[in-house]
Order: structure tokens, then sequence, then C-alpha cells
């Protein structure tokens, strides 16, 4: 390592330990807004200072990557057990299994609106502006992500029919899909979680010793 990659590693750990010591009662947006300012200022100094093609600013920002993707990586680490304890603990506090229903069908109708409002939009916004996707530029990144989900997702599923994809979101081992293995695993983990919710609900009924005591 030579000294200014040294020093830009020292000032970005003085910044993180000086936003960890930010205080307390201020609120998590304000906090955030504070973190976005520092990053861009310090960001923005770095390009002055090295310019864009500086061997030690690409070193560096390697070396900041550490945090931000150790952010997602603990990020996507608790994504599958919190949507398995979140909708298992949701279930389980129903009054009963009739219920389940018709928040199921609320909670899909309301997916699949929102998410038709937001197709909407983006179509009109298309034709709107005209935009397209000629000039964009599609940089080394992109094109490894693109790969990436091609080989990962687009293969295992384009090849599906519908009977198919609609038993690929049955989990025949929730342990797997707590893992994140197949394209459609958190589907998977939803439905073992209510599976697992209907059981406590029905344990409730028939004996209320045992359900409490799991």
């Amino acid at each position: 390592m030579n000294l200014p990659l040294l020093l830009n590693i020292a000032t970005f750990v003085v910044i993180l330990i000086a936003l960890g010591r930010v205080n307390a009662s201020w609120s998590l947006a304000k906090r955030v807004l504070l973190g976005m300012m520092l990053g861009i200022l310090f960001g923005l100094a770095l390009h002055l200072i090295y310019g864009d093609d500086s061997a030690t600013l690409k070193l560096s920002i390697s070396w900041f990557g550490i945090v931000g993707g150790g952010y997602i990586q603990l990020l996507q680490m608790i994504v599958m057990p919190l949507v398995l304890v979140s909708v298992l603990n949701s279930v389980a506090r129903l009054n009963s299994t009739a219920s389940l229903g018709k928040i199921s069908v609320l909670t899909i109708g309301t997916l699949l609106l929102t998410t038709l409002i937001s197709a909407l939009v983006g179509v009109f916004v298309t034709h709107l502006f005209g935009l397209t996707a000629q000039g964009l530029v599609q940089g080394a990144k992109e094109t490894a992500r693109l790969t990436a989900i091609q080989d990962n997702y687009v293969g295992k599923v384009a090849d599906l029919s519908v009977p198919q994809l609609v038993q690929s979101f049955i989990p025949k081992n929730p342990f797997a899909e707590l893992t994140g293995a197949k394209p459609t695993s958190i589907i998977g983990v939803v439905i073992f979680a209510a599976f697992q919710g209907v059981a406590a609900l029905n344990l409730l009924k028939d004996d209320a010793v045992k359900a409490s005591a799991c």
C-alpha cells in the first residue's frame, strides 16, 4: 500500500467513526442525509485530487467497497429468515384460518394493482418523452450483471411451462429455499411459513397447552 491509499482509507474510517458518534437523538432520515452528503463531498474531493484514471483512486474505491458491499450482503443474509419469521408470526396471530384467505386475497390484489400502476406509469413516461435504449453505454459491470441474471435466473425459468412454474413455487426442501437456491425461493419460503402458521393455529385450537409451550 502506498501513502495516498493509506490516507484515503484513514480518512474514510474517520468519517465512519464520526457518523457513528452522531447524536442518537437525530432521526434516521437526518443521519442518512448526513452520511449521503459526507459521501458526496468525500467522493468529489478524491475525484478532484486524483482525477478519473488514477490507480490510487480505483484501489481506494475497492477498499471502500468492503463497507458498502458488506452492508448489502448483511441485508441479503437476513432477508430469508426475516420473511420466514414475519409471515409465520403474522399467520400465527390470526384468530382463525378463515381470515388467512381474506388477507391473502387482499395482499395479492394490492400487489398486482401496484405492479399494474407502476407498469402503466413506465409505459406512459416512455411514450410521452420518446425514451429508447439507443445511445446507452453498457459498461463491464452492467454486462457482468446481465450475464449473471441470464445464467442464474432466466435460464432456469425460461424453459418452464406454466404448470411447471407454478409447481416450482411449492417448496420441497425449506432449508434449500432459505439459501435462495432457486429463482422462486422467496415464494417457497412464504408458502412454507404460511403452512407453519396454519399448523400453529390448528394446534392452538386442538391443544392450547401444547401450542403455548411451542
